[in-house]
């Protein structure tokens, strides 16, 4: 069975590229095994001088279930089985290993999303997935 990465933002984007990748799954000869993974930016400063890690740990986990919420519901509508993943760090970085250790055959991504460059051709995170990731990377506008 195929393994297949979908990075979550919870951008309009990344949701019309779901939902285009639902339509897609004819394609397959068996459903492949879905993993969402929503990657949270790490928390700048001197925060945990403050904060619990614990705390903190809560706090990315409720925006991570936030941005994957849309997703969710998409995939339960279409009566697709997935599982679901929120991590922190650099949003390839975080991607491409994570991939890398569920040995994930492909990543599916909107080529535009929350990237704090807006405008581009195609989005940061996007771009820098392509050039990092050993795994191929499939781009569904």
């Amino acid at each position: 069975m195929l393994k297949m990465l979908l990075p979550v933002d919870g951008s309009t984007a990344c949701n019309k590229a779901i939902a285009h990748f639902i339509q897609l799954l004819g394609w397959y000869k068996e459903v492949p095994q879905i993993h969402l993974l929503n990657v949270q930016f790490p928390l700048r400063g001197d925060v945990s001088m403050f904060i619990s890690q614990e705390s903190i740990r809560e706090y990315h986990q409720e925006e991570g279930l936030k941005d994957l919420k849309e997703t969710r519901d998409l995939l339960d509508q279409a009566g697709v089985a997935y599982q679901y993943h929120v991590t922190v760090g650099d949003a390839a970085k975080m991607i491409v290993q994570f991939a890398t250790e569920k040995q994930c055959d492909q990543i599916v991504i909107g080529p535009r999303g929350l990237g704090s460059v807006q405008g581009v051709l195609l989005g940061s995170v996007a771009s820098k997935l392509i050039h990092l990731s050993p795994i191929p990377v499939l781009l569904i506008k």
